[in-house]
């Protein structure tokens, strides 16, 4: 609720920077590129996270315990070097992708480029926590009562007639626990948008993610008062969504 000035020193502004950040474009395009980035990426993510955990409880994948851990390690890798490793692979010139499409006489794509930086970056998320969504979730499949799953068995219910059926409702606590998580997750963002400005500088500016925004704020700009203005917001907004997205869940539950 201060604001420093060069002249005047630190001054009490009362909920004048609150009031701005509702304002600031900056904060609500980034907003905006986050909202869209859940509404595409989450489904997907999890979407692949169940489907390997119903694949792996169901016991027809051949080992299954190395198939778990190859689906986990990803989560294992620093998110730093996870996004190093990433966008040397997204590299136009010098990358692997690149010389594929190179090696068949194809135009590689622009991985970095601002109409495909953003799907990059859904897909480094994605492989990171697709493992750690899994783990949530196949834990939560072993934990179903084996007599619901012989009663169906018994009475001829198929694989995906009995996941459809009976696992997934028995599990729809631990989908709505990831589901939050990738909700603070997403607006949260920060170490891949802020690495791979590194490469793309001309794509993802200080203010690409709000969470990347208000570190600029503060340890660029020079203007903690007003970071923690939008930090204040930002988590607001993070939990507003949180309660509306686990009150939904909950209606659904109980339904």
């Amino acid at each position: 609720m201060f604001k420093r000035t060069l002249v005047g020193g630190e001054t009490f502004v009362g909920l004048q920077n609150i009031i701005s950040v509702f304002t600031d474009q900056r904060f609500l395009e980034g907003v905006g590129r986050m909202t869209v980035f859940f509404v595409v990426q989450v489904p997907i993510m999890l979407g692949l996270a169940l489907f390997i955990a119903l694949a792996l409880d169901s016991g027809r994948v051949r080992a299954a315990r190395a198939s778990r851990l190859a689906v986990f390690i990803p989560y294992a890798v620093p998110g730093v070097v996870a996004t190093l490793m990433w966008g040397y692979l997204y590299g136009p010139d010098f990358s692997p992708i690149a010389q594929a499409f190179k090696a068949v006489g194809l135009t590689p794509p622009d991985l970095l480029s601002s109409n495909l930086i953003l799907a990059s970056m859904m897909n480094i998320v994605t492989w990171e926590f697709v493992g750690y969504n899994m783990i949530i979730m196949f834990a939560a499949l072993r934990t179903i009562p084996l007599e619901s799953l012989e009663a169906a068995q018994i009475d001829g219910a198929g694989q995906i007639r009995t996941a459809l059926s009976i696992k997934i409702p028995a599990i729809r606590q631990a989908i709505m626990l990831t589901l939050i998580f990738s909700v603070i997750g997403t607006f949260q963002l920060f170490n891949e948008p802020s690495l791979l400005s590194k490469i793309a500088p001309n794509v993802i500016g200080t203010s690409y993610t709000p969470n990347l925004y208000a570190y600029s704020l503060a340890f660029v700009n020079q203007d903690p008062n007003y970071a923690a203005a939008v930090a204040f917001v930002l988590g607001a907004l993070i939990m507003t969504v949180s309660y509306v997205v686990q009150l939904r869940g909950r209606r659904k539950v109980s339904a």
